[in-house]
C-alpha cells in the first residue's frame, strides 16, 4: 500500500498534469477560434474600393462603358478567388478558365482577409487605371495605405505581410490572365478604331449629332466572357425598318419623339436620373450598378463574404452583358432614333435640348440595338437579386444632392424594378427605340442567370 505522503504526492502530480493538459487544450481552442473566416469581417474594404472606382471612372477617358464593365468583372473575380479558401460554402471557379492559375494559400497558415482584399484591389486598380489623372493615382495609393495602416493593427506582422503578399500574387495572376484577352485588355486606348467601317444602307447606324464621332468598341463582341455561351451573344432580330406610318418601326420612332416633346417633369426626372452618359459628369452606366451594389451591401450590413459574392456576381454579369450587347449592336447596326426622327418627324429635334441646364447628354456613338443601359441593368439586377433576395427594397441615392440635374433619390421595391425603370428611361431621354430596351432587358437577365449558375457553391 502507498503511504499517505506518497499518495498525496502522486495525487498532486496527477492534478498538475490534468491542469497542464487542460490548459493546453484551452489554449489550442482559443488559437483556433482566433483564426477568423472571411464571413467574420464586414464588407467595408469592398465598398470603399467600389466608391473609389466610381470617383476615378467618372473622369477616366476611354473606360465607358465597356472597359469599366470588364474591369468590374476582373476585380470581383480576383477578390473572390483570393478569399475563397477562407470560406466553408464556396469553391474556386478558376478551373473553368484555361490559363487562369490562382496561387494557393499556405496550408494551416492564418490570413487577415481584409488585408488580402485591399491588396487585390490596390494592385489591380494601379494596373487597370494606368491612364488616369495624377490625382486619381494618388487616391489609389492613399486608400491602400490608409487601410493597410488600419489592418496592420488588427493582426500580427507575420499574418499581415503574408496576407498582403498573397493578395498581390492573386491580383497579378488575374492581371496576367486579363492580358491574354486580345479584344478586351487595355482597349480604353483604342475606343474608336479607324479600321472599322460601318456598313451603309437604309436604316443602318450612322454617326449622330452633335459629336458625329466614329463607332465605339466595334470589336468588343469578341472579348472574353465568363458565363454566357456563344449563342447568347446574338440578340433576337430587331423590327424591320420601315417608313410606313402604320408600321411598328414608325410607331416606335413616334413614341420616342412623343415622350420627349413635350416632356413631363416625371419623365425628365427619370431620364436624367438614370442617364450617366457624360464623361466627367457622372460615372458610367455599368458603374452605376456598382454604386447600387455598394448601397445594398451597406443597407444589408453584409459580411465580407457576402460583399465579395455581390462584387463577383455583379462584375462578371456586367462584363458578359457588355460583350453580348456590343456583339449584337454591331451585328444589326440599327440607327439611332435621332437619325429617323430628324428625317421624318422633326428636323430640329435633338437629345441635347431635352434636359436640364448643365446636363447635356448626346446620343452615344454606337448602334442602338440592343440598349446597353438595359442590358447592364438587367444583368446586374439578376445578380444582385441572387445575393440579396427578390424583394430587397431600397432608395437609390446615387445622385443625391446634385443641383445641376434632378438627382433626387428614387425608391424601389426590388432590383428588378430598378432595372426596368433604368431600361425604359432611355426612351424618355430620346436615345433608344422601345425594341432596344426590350431586347436589352431580355439579354441582360440571361447574362445574369448564366453568372448565377456558375458553380460558386461547393
Amino acid at each position: 500500500m502507498l503511504n499517505s505522503t506518497k499518495f498525496i504526492r502522486i495525487l498532486g502530480f496527477s492534478c498538475l498534469l490534468a491542469l497542464f493538459f487542460s490548459a493546453c487544450k484551452q489554449d489550442t481552442t482559443t488559437n483556433v477560434q482566433a483564426i477568423k473566416a472571411v464571413k467574420d469581417y464586414d464588407a467595408s474594404v469592398v465598398t470603399q474600393w467600389q466608391d473609389q472606382f466610381l470617383l476615378i471612372e467618372r473622369y477616366a477617358s476611354g473606360y465607358r462603358p465597356c472597359p469599366a464593365a470588364r474591369m468590374a468583372g476582373y476585380l470581383g473575380l480576383a477578390a473572390y478567388e483570393a478569399t475563397v479558401s477562407g470560406t466553408t460554402d464556396y469553391q474556386s471557379i478558376a478551373p473553368r478558365y484555361a490559363g487562369l492559375s490562382i496561387p494557393k494559400v499556405e496550408t494551416g497558415k492564418e490570413y487577415h482577409w481584409p488585408t488580402v482584399v485591399n491588396s487585390v484591389y490596390a494592385t489591380l486598380f494601379k494596373k487597370f487605371f494606368a491612364n488616369v489623372r495624377t490625382s486619381d493615382v494618388f487616391q489609389i495609393v492613399s486608400l491602400e495605405s490608409s487601410l493597410n495602416s488600419q489592418y496592420a493593427g488588427q493582426t500580427s506582422a507575420e499574418v499581415f505581410n503574408r496576407s498582403k503578399d498573397y493578395g498581390t500574387k492573386v491580383a497579378q495572376a488575374v492581371w496576367d490572365y486579363s492580358a491574354t484577352d486580345t479584344y478586351g485588355h487595355d482597349q480604353y486606348v483604342n475606343v474608336r478604331p479607324t479600321s472599322y467601317i460601318p456598313p451603309a444602307g437604309i436604316g443602318k447606324w450612322e454617326v449622330t449629332p452633335p459629336g458625329n464621332e466614329r463607332g465605339m468598341f466595334p470589336y468588343w463582341g469578341k472579348a472574353r466572357v465568363f458565363a454566357i455561351q456563344e449563342a447568347d451573344k446574338v440578340g433576337k432580330p430587331p423590327l424591320a425598318y420601315s417608313e410606313d406610318k402604320t408600321s411598328p418601326y414608325y410607331s416606335q420612332g413616334l413614341e420616342t419623339y412623343s415622350r420627349t416633346v413635350p416632356q413631363s417633369s416625371e419623365d425628365r426626372w427619370i431620364a436624367e436620373f438614370w442617364s450617366d452618359d457624360v464623361l466627367g459628369f457622372t460615372f458610367s452606366p455599368p458603374s452605376r450598378w456598382l454604386a447600387i451594389s455598394t448601397q445594398a451591401i451597406n443597407l444589408d450590413k453584409s459580411s465580407l463574404e457576402k460583399g465579395i459574392l455581390a462584387a463577383v456576381k455583379v462584375g462578371l454579369a456586367l462584363n458578359d452583358a457588355s460583350v453580348a450587347c456590343w456583339n449584337s449592336k454591331y451585328i444589326y447596326n440599327v440607327q439611332r432614333p435621332v437619325t429617323y426622327i430628324q428625317k421624318f418627324l422633326d428636323p430640329n429635334w435633338n437629345v441635347g435640348n431635352l434636359t436640364s441646364t448643365g446636363f447635356l447628354p448626346s446620343t452615344p456613338s454606337f448602334p442602338a440595338y440592343p440598349s446597353g443601359h438595359s442590358t447592364f441593368g438587367a444583368a446586374a439586377a439578376e445578380a444582385l437579386t441572387n445575393v440579396f433576395g427578390d424583394n430587397f427594397a431600397m432608395t437609390d441615392r446615387c445622385h443625391q444632392n446634385r443641383t445641376d440635374f434632378n438627382g433626387t433619390p428614387r425608391s424601389f421595391g426590388s432590383f428588378y424594378d430598378m432595372a426596368i425603370e433604368n431600361a425604359y428611361s432611355r426612351i424618355w431621354l430620346g436615345v433608344h427605340w422601345r425594341m432596344d430596351c426590350d431586347e436589352g432587358v431580355r439579354m441582360g437577365y440571361l447574362c445574369g442567370r448564366r453568372v448565377n449558375s456558375l458553380p460558386f457553391h461547393k
